[in-house]
């Protein structure tokens, strides 16, 4: 069975809570090939902004699937999910309702991308696991 590869968005320089981060990590780790983790994991060596844009269009482009947590507003995060909309990748956002933030309403109405909106990690987390075993081919 082949593995997907995920390309996993999230707001990295925007700030908010990144707490749940490690737990999406560990989510698509255990369930398929994470190509962003080396860039999600802090190092002494920051990269300059043209050689994380290069890193990051060419992992969109080698990708199955994006996924994307949303609640921390993020520029590059929505640029990255509409680059991933052009190539017709297929993209999961998730969003969490904690936040007294609304989802940006162009990413909520935008049908061509599946929307989890939740409570709590699990909840999260069964989308998340049942959406990447719905895409596996044999």
């Amino acid at each position: 069975m082949k593995k997907l590869k995920v390309y996993f968005a999230c707001s990295i320089r925007g700030g908010g809570d990144k707490s749940l981060y490690p737990k999406f990590i560990e989510t698509i780790k255990s369930e398929a090939q994470l190509l962003i983790e080396d860039a999600l994991l802090p190092n002494g060596t920051p990269l300059p902004s043209t050689d994380i844009y290069s890193r990051d269009v060419a992992w969109i482009n080698e990708c199955d699937v994006m996924i994307a947590e949303v609640s921390n507003p993020s520029l590059g995060v929505g640029y990255e999910i509409a680059y991933a909309e052009k190539l017709g990748k297929p993209t999961l956002i998730f969003f969490s309702n904690q936040q007294e933030k609304r989802l940006s309403a162009m990413i909520e109405g935008n049908t061509a991308l599946e929307i989890c909106k939740y409570e709590q990690f699990e909840d999260a987390k069964t989308t998340l696991v049942t959406w990447l075993h719905s895409r596996v081919t044999l």
